[in-house]
């Protein structure tokens, strides 16, 4: 049994039991991916995957089970190397970050300034997405570390630590009926044409809870996950802007009206994520601690020790508060 052959096997299942597709991103050729799964299951004894003619079927009772082992014994594998290169060359390396468009436009800029200075030699990548994709490109390994907002219970396979709290603000251009309104209230906001974010993206859920509550029907004309898309409709008049307030610029966004509206949504929370089983290197620490100086290394390697899901939510919830952000 060879790495590259459980490598091979994994990619396969990843890729829908398409062979073609696994070789490709593999850099190899669809014969030579075919031979090695061959003769794997030759050395096992048994059949990983249930054949049409040539073509993969479906995964077969044993092959779920020798692919639950082969991602663990892969991502172990990863660590035993993480661990040599830590030794090795502390302050070289990579690291993915998974998120969404709102964090990386507007949170991590400075934070990913600052980690570049603190190591030239680091290779940073930065992946967005959905929350669902977020969550599903750190659970396979493709990404180390997932930062995002709505839907948590995507992540659950995940160890996920709270970073910091932010609420939104109501955008308007000059002129418009609200531009002179101080707090505005949620009946308000009702009464006009609402361009918000996607739902599952940048707290979206707590803004239409918030309508829910007072039993009103926002009236959402158009939907973005972007927030500079969002304020170039607004511009258009074609409605009033809900944005996270980290996403208005003084400078960049001076030809609109900035209406606070903390007192109307329930704060909302950024969480940072990665894999119980993932060695954490001394700039992944580092990383964390720049964008949540609240978690140190000893309290982040305490949550993560915690193996029940469950538990794990509890002693975060009992070990870390956050505050309040731009």
């Amino acid at each position: 049994m060879k790495i590259r052959q459980l490598h091979y096997v994994l990619e396969v299942a990843k890729r829908g039991l398409n062979v073609t597709a696994a070789a490709e991103a593999l850099f190899t050729s669809q014969p030579g991916v075919s031979k090695q799964l061959k003769l794997l299951e030759d050395e096992l004894g048994v059949d990983i995957f249930v054949r049409n003619g040539k073509h993969l079927a479906e995964v077969t009772p044993a092959g779920k089970r020798i692919l639950s082992y082969a991602e663990k014994l892969l991502a172990e594998a990863d660590n035993i190397r993480n661990v040599a290169r830590e030794f090795r060359q502390a302050d070289q390396g990579d690291l993915t970050i998974a998120t969404t468009h709102t964090q990386a436009r507007y949170a991590l800029p400075q934070v990913i300034q600052g980690f570049r200075q603190q190591y030239p030699k680091v290779a940073l990548h930065l992946h967005q997405g959905s929350p669902p994709q977020i969550a599903k490109m750190a659970a396979e390994g493709e990404a180390d570390f997932a930062i995002a907002t709505e839907a948590m219970h995507h992540f659950d396979q995940l160890v996920m630590l709270p970073c910091y709290q932010w609420n939104r603000c109501v955008l308007v251009p000059p002129g418009h009926p609200l531009a002179q309104v101080k707090k505005p209230t949620l009946k308000q906001l009702s009464e006009h044409p609402i361009i918000t974010y996607t739902f599952g993206f940048t707290g979206r859920s707590k803004l239409d809870q918030a309508f829910a509550a007072h039993g009103l029907k926002p009236d959402v004309v158009l939907t973005a996950v972007d927030a500079d898309v969002i304020k170039t409709y607004v511009r258009a008049g074609l409605g009033i802007g809900i944005v996270a307030s980290m996403a208005w610029d003084e400078r960049g966004d001076s030809d609109l009206i900035r209406l606070d509206a903390d007192h109307l949504f329930e704060a909302s929370t950024t969480h940072i994520g990665f894999r119980r089983s993932l060695f954490l290197r001394g700039y992944m620490y580092d990383f964390i601690a720049n964008f949540a100086p609240h978690l140190k290394r000893d309290l982040v390697d305490h949550i993560a020790s915690i193996a029940d899901a469950e538990q794990r939510r509890d002693e975060v919830h009992k070990r870390i508060k956050v505050g309040q952000s731009a």
